[in-house]
């Protein structure tokens, strides 16, 4: 069967997060969005896992109505590196948190945690303790590997054998990491690292995954591609509207060339700092001048929330107005955000017309793309008739390829 996971958001005990982000609100938006399992985030935190324990357990995963919670966590290491950890069940939560507490973390400070030690030392403790690891957003230029390392192998260090995925981040797709050859071997993760419940957020990135049954078993065979389980899709951002993926200001936000960065010595001409975007970082590290895609890889779907995708076409600035959480309810009746986005015969979607044909632009890649960058979100707009996107391309498109819809997959 295939399964809709996102694997990587935070609870309500991490910082700058939602005060909603509780199991039954999360569990019901989830099933809303059509993830079947969720990230219950922050497992090494004593408060939150005080509530997930009190869940059904089966299989490792936790049961809320219809939907699975997975324990993860994210920390953050001594050079400031995210890592996200996936956890089999809850004793093993117990065994991580206290080899973390031993090596000096704090984990009641926050749900992601900074812990005093290096990634290798991190990865040897949660890989012991039977975990899954691998970087989080890997790309991003703050807190991505990519941003203190040139490679996954100096980043993990002897423990790179064991590391079997690298979750993407919004500014991220495969085609930009599959030109780098040390990535070929890896599954990639594509999840919304959401700090919000609501649909604009959670499930925002996803990943779908061939899998037999509901269990941490289950997951760790199909993201290492073992028995016939594998990733069948990963869906996510197009990376321009990522808000880091072009070198920018993170003040006024004007964008840069990497050599006009270097000219200034990273700083902008209002005084802000020039923070290097993710496809410029890729260009720098690439092996391969296009995408090398390995047979294993999944096709990469580019798609947007469902209510950015109305306020668009409504012309409405908030996700969040009445008239677009109308027409988002009309719209996911009797089934989910993602069967809406994905699969629903648009023919008989209810709602407003231009909706309807919003939703059909985004899925043949009739959009336009203005890159984000510096800690801006791009923006995406419906293409007018004879209009190029950003990259000379309609949105998804693949390097040498026609235009596939999502159909076609």
């Amino acid at each position: 069967m295939k399964i809709n996971l996102d694997l990587h958001i935070h609870s309500r005990y991490s910082a700058a997060t939602s005060g909603n982000m509780d199991l039954p609100t999360i569990g019901r938006e989830a099933a809303k969005k059509g993830i079947g399992v969720v990230a219950t985030g922050d497992c090494l935190h004593p408060g939150w896992m005080a509530e997930v324990r009190e869940l059904p357990e089966e299989g490792g995963l936790f049961r809320l109505g219809g939907t699975a919670f997975v324990l993860t966590a994210e920390v953050e290491d001594s050079a400031k590196v995210h890592h996200l950890i996936i956890v089999p069940d809850l004793s093993k939560a117990l065994e991580l948190a206290e080899a973390f507490s031993c090596r000096g973390g704090n984990l009641e400070s926050d749900g992601r945690p900074t812990l005093p030690m290096t990634p290798p030392e991190i990865a040897d403790a949660a890989l012991e303790a039977g975990c899954l690891i691998g970087p989080s957003h890997a790309f991003t230029p703050w807190t991505g590997m990519y941003a203190h390392y040139p490679s996954l192998a100096e980043c993990y260090q002897d423990q790179s054998d064991r590391i079997k995925y690298v979750e993407l981040g919004l500014s991220a797709d495969s085609d930009y990491a599959d030109r780098i050859a040390e990535l070929r071997v890896m599954t990639f993760l594509t999840n919304s690292d959401a700090h919000s419940p609501w649909p604009d957020k959670l499930g925002r990135e996803f990943n779908q995954m061939e899998m037999k049954d509901l269990s941490f078993e289950d997951l760790r065979r199909a993201i290492g591609r073992e028995e016939g389980l594998r990733p069948t899709l990963n869906v996510g951002f197009p990376p321009e509207e990522g808000k880091y993926n072009r070198t920018a200001c993170t003040r006024c936000y004007r964008h840069y060339s990497p050599g006009e960065m270097a000219e200034r010595r990273g700083r902008c001409e209002c005084g802000g700092l020039i923070k290097l975007g993710v496809r410029d970082r890729v260009e720098m590290l690439a092996d391969f001048p296009e995408p090398v895609h390995p047979d294993h890889r999944p096709p990469y779907v580019h798609l947007i929330p469902l209510a950015e995708i109305i306020a668009m076409a409504l012309g409405v600035k908030s996700v969040h107005s009445a008239r677009v959480q109308r027409t988002w309810e009309e719209l996911i009746r009797g089934g989910s955000e993602i069967e809406v986005l994905l699969e629903a015969d648009l023919s008989e979607l209810a709602g407003e017309e231009r909706v309807v044909e919003a939703i059909s632009a985004f899925r043949s890649g009739e959009v336009v793309v203005e890159p984000g960058g510096g800690g801006k979100y791009g923006t995406i707009a419906l293409r007018a008739s004879g209009e190029e996107g950003v990259r000379g391309e309609r949105m998804g498109k693949k390097r040498g390829e026609e235009q596939r819809s999502i159909f076609d997959f």
